[in-house]
């Protein structure tokens, strides 16, 4: 989070946010990922170049000693490939990216940004990278980009064909990432899962590009995680009210329940009323979705309803069709309540994503962007905390019943999870 008062990235009291955590996580794979295709571009060059033997004269001969690069972020220790040049003809690989004896990069922390914003076309991830490691990355080839972003959408498509069996998530939550960005066709959106395991570790589950969040393209999206090995449906669904993805989980996932997003839910409301009135409903809301006990969210909710159903009926409207769906939370242990009662998990992690692409204007491929999100996704994947009070998570795979975020221990599992467990 930004701090006026702060200092310098990464220090105490200083400027911290998820793009930072990105970069300090993802700095060391990002420059040893694009030196890697740097040098595979140079043996490419010389692959036909033979010594006298006929073995191919230029070859890879393992790394130079490890060296750090000091960065905005702090030391970043990076290992450089070496070649051998059996012609004898003096060929040696120096990286455009971290020239010999460099030890200083420019602006590290605005490095991701950059190649998500700028690096669109090949020129543009040029300009990004020098961002990256100074005006010496300038010299960086044309070729050696459009590898690193090939290399991305392949690992993009290895990670999204991934054997699933054996794997089990208690809760997920959905949502449609718009970008402004545009595809070959129209507006690019992407439809991510996050879900939690049993042992509270949470984990991208699945990302692809939908047609307007449609109920068709999210359940393309579970039928294809059921066919690569998921077998056993999540407990509770979280997500905003869009219909695709609540028409497709009632298909793919029946027994599933589902949470309505509070944040999504409430923004709803508000744009439908008046602004001199907006504080006093916010506060309505909040007594809702605030209170100790279910009994206590159903008398709030039906006195927002007294109070502003007449005049806005509208607004009152989206609350009470998914009256259940935003209560289901209570149905769970206390300790997940936070997380469960928002689709944050994505939003928090995506905000990079959605936010910065704003700026941006180029037409982009489907690979190209999905290559990249990827990219992020998954640095982000590598801070993400574990689920507060994830020893409960088991009693929610048991089928043992929660009211009001308590465990009813006299309640035996449901039949349904036993046979979950047995098969776990």
């Amino acid at each position: 989070m930004k701090n006026d008062n702060a200092g310098s990235w990464g220090q105490p009291g200083g400027m911290d946010d998820a793009l930072t955590e990105l970069l300090r996580q993802g700095a060391r794979g990002l420059i040893e990922q694009a030196v890697a295709t740097e040098l595979q571009v140079l043996l490419e060059q010389y692959a036909n170049v033979t010594d006298l033997a006929g073995r191919q004269a230029v070859v890879r001969n393992g790394y130079l000693p490890e060296r750090e690069i000091l960065t905005g972020l702090g030391p970043v220790a990076v290992r450089l490939p070496k070649v051998r040049d059996r012609s004898q003809s003096g060929i040696k690989f120096n990286s455009a990216i971290v020239p010999p004896y460099v030890r200083k990069a420019q602006r590290v922390e605005a490095a991701l940004p950059w190649l998500y914003l700028r690096g669109i076309s090949t020129g543009d991830m040029q300009e990004a990278l020098s961002v990256l490691l100074g005006a010496e990355a300038k010299g960086l080839s044309p070729a050696v980009v459009s590898r690193l972003k090939a290399e991305w959408a392949e690992e993009y498509a290895a990670w999204n064909q991934r054997d699933l069996s054996g794997e089990h998530y208690v809760y997920v939550w959905a949502d449609g990432i718009y970008s402004t960005l545009r595809g070959e066709d129209d507006r690019l959106c992407l439809l991510v899962l996050i879900g939690v395991n049993q042992q509270g570790e949470k984990r991208l589950l699945a990302l692809s590009d939908g047609y307007r969040e449609s109920k068709a393209s999210w359940l393309a999206v579970l039928q294809d995680l059921q066919a690569r090995g998921l077998a056993r449906p999540p407990a509770l669904a979280i997500g905003d009210g869009a219909l695709g993805f609540w028409a497709a989980q009632d298909e793919a996932w029946p027994e599933t329940r589902g949470q309505r997003c509070w944040v999504h839910k409430t923004a709803n409301v508000l744009n439908e009323l008046p602004q001199s009135i907006q504080g006093k409903a916010k506060a309505g809301l909040w007594e809702i979705w605030k209170a100790e006990t279910k009994a206590h969210a159903e008398k709030a909710f039906d006195r927002f309803v007294r109070d502003f159903g007449a005049k806005y009926p509208k607004a009152v409207a989206k609350r009470v069709k998914d009256r259940a769906a935003l209560l289901a939370f209570y149905d769970f242990p206390a300790e997940h309540w936070v997380p469960i009662r928002t689709t944050n998990p994505i939003e928090s992690s995506f905000a990079t994503i959605r936010h910065r692409t704003t700026r941006t204007k180029n037409c982009v491929s489907r690979n190209t962007l999905l290559g990249l999100v990827f990219q992020l996704a998954l640095t982000a994947e590598q801070s993400w905390r574990k689920l507060g009070g994830f020893k409960l998570l088991p009693a929610v795979v048991q089928g043992i019943r929660f009211v009001d975020g308590l465990r009813v221990t006299d309640q035996p599992p449901t039949e349904f999870a036993e046979e979950q467990q047995i098969a776990a």
